[in-house]
């Protein structure tokens, strides 16, 4: 059983409704992750889900809080998350950085997933922002420094590009809807592509193990279509598996 920390994937919508002269506004915590937990759940995966509000001042300070864990996932939480804690923005303290302590727990033997979405890599107007930052140092794929979303309405499907132990023999992927630009690195492997950009990337950082999955984990990016593939679940446990050296 691999022990899980997937950062992100929830958002808090407000909607004001206007009714003739009067209106009210109400807020809703959504959860973009709930079916993956559910599949990885069932598979035996112990996942801890830290929802994006909470990164600020919850995601580990210290590498024993790490050690806690074999797998850390950043899913649509952008850099800003983690360097901006409330003491630091509100309070103007120094702090730990987040960011070097994750690339420091890799090297040392962690494994990181980082998956697409408005929110990650570069991510919706360059928000995301880990362009030059101590992720992108150990993550198999280099960042562009500018919006790197590719919208696909007309849907993609993913294609195998080598033969390898995560994506082989689950048969045909179902479409997407878009995806992220990114650059591999040399020595990483690129494992499916997506109108011949890579889409799974693979790589090392020191000791640790690296990921990049280029689309959603839910929708918009991955369709209703993908969501309810018979092989949604095993296809991120296979991921954690090779992160976490339980498949070769």
């Amino acid at each position: 059983m691999s022990k899980v920390l997937l950062a992100g994937e929830s958002w808090i919508s407000t909607t004001t409704e206007y009714k003739g002269y009067d209106s009210f506004t109400s807020t809703k915590l959504e959860i973009g992750c709930a079916d993956l937990l559910a599949a990885l759940k069932k598979l035996n995966h112990e996942v801890t889900h830290l929802r994006a509000h909470d990164v600020p001042e919850h995601f580990p300070w210290t590498m024993d809080e790490l050690n806690q864990y074999e797998v850390i996932i950043l899913s649509d939480i952008g850099s800003n998350s983690f360097a901006l804690s409330d003491g630091v923005f509100a309070g103007g303290n120094p702090s730990v950085n987040r960011l070097q302590l994750l690339k420091d727990w890799v090297i040392a033997g962690g494994s990181l997933m980082m998956a697409g979405g408005y929110l990650s890599f570069s991510g919706f107007e360059g928000k995301a922002h880990y362009h030059k930052t101590p992720i992108e140092d150990i993550l198999p794929v280099e960042i562009l420094p500018y919006d790197d979303r590719i919208e696909a309405p007309q849907g993609l499907n993913p294609i195998e590009n080598m033969n390898n132990s995560i994506s082989s023999d689950l048969g045909a992927f179902p479409p997407i809807l878009g995806y992220q630009e990114l650059i591999p690195k040399k020595d990483s492997s690129v494992l499916l592509t997506v109108d011949s950009s890579p889409l799974l990337i693979t790589g090392t950082a020191g000791k640790g193990k690296t990921l990049a999955y280029a689309t959603d984990i839910a929708p918009h990016w991955a369709t209703q279509e993908f969501m309810q593939w018979n092989n949604y679940g095993e296809f991120f446990s296979r991921c954690i598996n090779w992160l976490s050296g339980d498949l070769s």
